[in-house]
């Protein structure tokens, strides 16, 4: 899957679809390179044992950015109002993007 903005591919994108894949989340990994998506959440989440930092993109029920946090390892969040989808990246990946608060994302799925 591929996450894009204005039909430009930011990241793969991996989508949790089990509650075992939305608690583990990024844990034990030591980076990673593309785009996690944690649907239906409020954006309450922790990075209780992670390797390292994160940036957090709290989407809408339209997938656009409401908000977006670095999280640091042995922090949590708090939840975002309208919040419906959680974006986790590596740190340093928004600022690669340059994704932002009111950017509209999308997933692409090819087959």
């Amino acid at each position: 899957m591929w996450l894009l903005r204005d039909g430009e591919v930011l990241a793969a994108a991996e989508m949790a679809d089990s509650l075992l894949s939305r608690n583990k989340g990024l844990l034990g990994r030591h980076e990673y390179e593309g785009a996690f998506l944690i649907p239906h959440t409020s954006g309450a989440l922790h990075a209780f044992g992670m390797r390292f930092a994160l940036d957090v993109a709290f989407l809408d029920r339209e997938l656009a950015v409401v908000d977006t946090v670095q999280l640091a390892p042995w922090h949590v969040t708090l939840p975002r109002r309208r919040c419906r989808t959680v974006l986790e990246a590596q740190s340093g990946a928004f600022e690669r993007w340059r994704l932002r608060p009111g950017d509209r994302l999308e997933l692409h799925d090819p087959q």
